[in-house]
């Protein structure tokens, strides 16, 4: 007989165990896949106004859950109750958006067609959808692929992180309670060893991953091999070009709230400040006094700006960057020590002189550290952004907004680019990177569209016998 999992949680503020659930075995995983897989058949003959009128139920039920969730991710895995609530209303307005916009993404588009009585270009559904998702932003990762992939027609199943079993339960309810029909969208509670046989079941159309590097090479591969499609959304290390025209001070402030977004834990959050050399100094030192301004606090306290990371081995392995990389030269200007008290607590850090062969330049650091490199002039600038493996988001900080401008459209190699303003995701803009942060987008209507089958429809106006192809 399969052993059942179980997954413990841990409060990160306090490092004391919280509650436990029992998980699924392989089996009742894969019927659970199955039975989504059952379920599309009535789903995606659902008109767009119902599965509209459903995708806002469900934003509301997030709403009216506000305070519930928020305090859910606060204890699963560190999350400061006031960032809950902001990513429990994000969702919301996800769900909103793709219910208000879906129908118009997915129009049927006409084609002029050579003899033809009509050629139309139709997008359709494509089956089931996996989600392996991470757990820094428990909701956000997960309703952001939901709600495109629901209202294109799909049934979604949700392999979420481990560590964040009662989030991964909780979105299954909001969509149950508000009224989507059965298995439409489902929870599967298995390890990570368990993804490769949904993957490979047959219930399963398509993947949709966001998380390391290294799950992003085993999934893909994993796809490859049934010939399934996936969406990979990856690891990043967003370089951030100060340059000669800021406003230092301004450029400090958006570049500090780059980097301590989610406590660093993020893949956009801003992680490399490349600075020319003429204002370093002074860049350095408004950095460390907004950095300074995070100070960790109780993660429930609505003025907290800092709060756990997730996990205590994540926290040394934060510190561990941050140790190797003074060793070979870098500079601590802040932060830098591990607090003796209970939990995943780190400081928000400050590191200047980094140079490639540093953990701090050469690695992604998924934690409050900001490392400042110095360029020697625009040019060196940029290839210091782009001398990375990771491409998801970058900013430019200037004064000239027709430099930035060029500079974000044309030089910086990232999915994402945003000038004097750090880098979010949002419905309106397609999300996603390039080289080994991924491929595919989520959001806005590039995103409804990975998950459909983009189908040529051509009526002729009698039978014909062409043969070219």
């Amino acid at each position: 007989m399969t052993e059942r999992p179980s997954f413990q949680t841990v409060d990160p503020a306090t490092g004391q165990p919280g509650k436990r659930y029992d998980g699924h075995t392989p089996a009742e995983a894969l019927e659970i896949a199955r039975a989504a897989g059952r379920a599309f058949d009535g789903w995606r003959t659902t008109p767009f106004a119902e599965r509209a009128r459903l995708m806002r139920a469900a934003g509301q039920v997030l709403r009216d859950r506000k305070d519930e969730l928020a305090e859910l991710m606060c204890a699963e895995m560190g999350k400061t109750l006031a960032d809950g609530r902001a990513e429990v209303e994000k969702c919301a307005t996800a769900c909103d958006w793709f219910a208000e916009h879906g129908a118009a993404y997915l129009a049927d588009e006409d084609v002029e067609f050579p003899g033809a009585h009509r050629a139309k270009v139709v997008y359709r559904p494509i089956g089931t959808v996996l989600a392996v998702m991470p757990w820094n932003f428990p909701l956000w990762q997960v309703f952001r692929f939901a709600c495109p992939a629901l209202m294109a027609g799909n049934t979604g199943v949700l392999k979420h992180a481990s560590n964040v079993p009662g989030s991964a339960l909780a979105i299954e309810d909001v969509f149950k309670v508000s009224g989507f029909p059965a298995n439409v969208f489902r929870t599967v509670l298995v390890p990570a060893s368990g993804v490769q046989a949904l993957i490979e079941d047959p219930s399963i159309a398509a993947v949709s991953l966001t998380g390391s590097v290294e799950a992003g090479r085993k999934v893909a591969a994993q796809t490859g091999a049934v010939l399934k499609k996936c969406v990979l959304e990856l690891g990043g290390s967003d370089a951030y070009l100060v340059l000669d025209d800021a406003d230092i001070d301004a450029a400090a402030r958006t570049a500090a709230a780059a980097r301590m977004v989610n406590a660093g834990q993020s893949c956009i959050a801003g992680k490399r400040f490349i600075v020319l050399a003429s204002v370093r100094e002074a860049f350095e030192q408004a950095l460390v006094r907004e950095m300074e301004g995070y100070a960790m606090g109780d993660p429930r306290a609505d003025d907290t700006k800092l709060g756990p990371l997730v996990r205590v081995a994540d926290r040394d392995g934060v510190h561990d960057q941050v140790r190797r990389s003074v060793e070979a030269g870098a500079r601590l200007l802040t932060g830098g020590e591990v607090p003796d008290r209970p939990g995943a607590w780190y400081p928000a850090t400050v590191l200047a002189g980094v140079k490639p062969g540093m953990a701090a330049y050469d690695e992604e650091v998924f934690g409050p550290v900001a490392a400042v490199i110095e360029a020697q002039d625009e040019a060196d600038a940029i290839r210091i952004a782009n001398d990375s493996e990771f491409g998801l988001g970058s900013g430019v900080l200037t004064g000239d907004l027709a430099r930035g401008e060029r500079l974000a459209s044309d030089a910086l190699e990232a999915g994402m680019s945003f000038v004097n303003q750090n880098v979010r995701s949002d419905v309106r803009l397609p999300f996603g990177g390039v080289k080994h942060s991924g491929y595919g987008r989520e959001l806005t209507r590039f995103g409804i569209r990975e998950f459909v089958n983009i189908k040529s429809v051509v009526v002729a106006k009698e039978p014909s016998s062409d043969r070219m192809e």
